[in-house]
């Protein structure tokens, strides 16, 4: 039994898992799409910069130098779209925007390959960059700190 009218004790009404609220609330759907999208992503990148140094160490370029940059970088947007998915995971707010405008910017990418005669890649591409923008602009971002919650400073609570 709880305290609290209306509520029970079932073991299945809590959420479970990194992110679930401490006030009992459920996950939002839209929250863990953006994070399984930014994650998917991230490990993408990842694959990408697996096979970079697979070419380099088969000797497949004639620029070492071009190629671990390239890695590199591709490595940094790894690293910046899995912090992504952790923030998503972890339930901050921050990842909101930057999701939003990292798949924005997929687009003209998916329109590039189209236009080069990839177009299943091209479709996948903007299938998953559509679904991360329509995830994180969907995704329940409202704060919930107790601090807001009383309507001023030090954590005054209503009632």
């Amino acid at each position: 039994m709880t305290d609290q009218p209306g509520q029970t004790d079932s073991a299945a009404d809590r959420p479970t898992g990194p992110g679930a609220g401490a006030s009992g609330a459920p996950r939002d759907v839209f929250r863990d799409l953006a994070a399984l999208v930014c994650a998917v992503q991230a490990l993408s990148l990842l694959g990408f910069v697996a096979f970079y140094l697979w070419e380099l160490t088969q000797g497949a370029s004639k620029d070492a130098v071009l190629v671990v940059m390239s890695a590199l970088l591709i490595l940094a947007f790894a690293l910046g779209i899995g912090a992504l998915a952790r923030g998503w995971w972890k339930g901050a707010n921050w990842p909101n925007t930057p999701t939003i405008v990292w798949n924005l910017l997929l687009l003209p990418a998916a329109w590039s390959l189209f236009q080069a005669g990839r177009g299943v890649v091209a479709l996948v591409l903007a299938l998953v960059a559509a679904l991360g923008i329509v995830s994180a602009a969907r995704a329940d971002t409202a704060d919930r700190d107790d601090a807001t919650e009383g309507g001023g400073f030090g954590g005054a609570s209503k009632g």
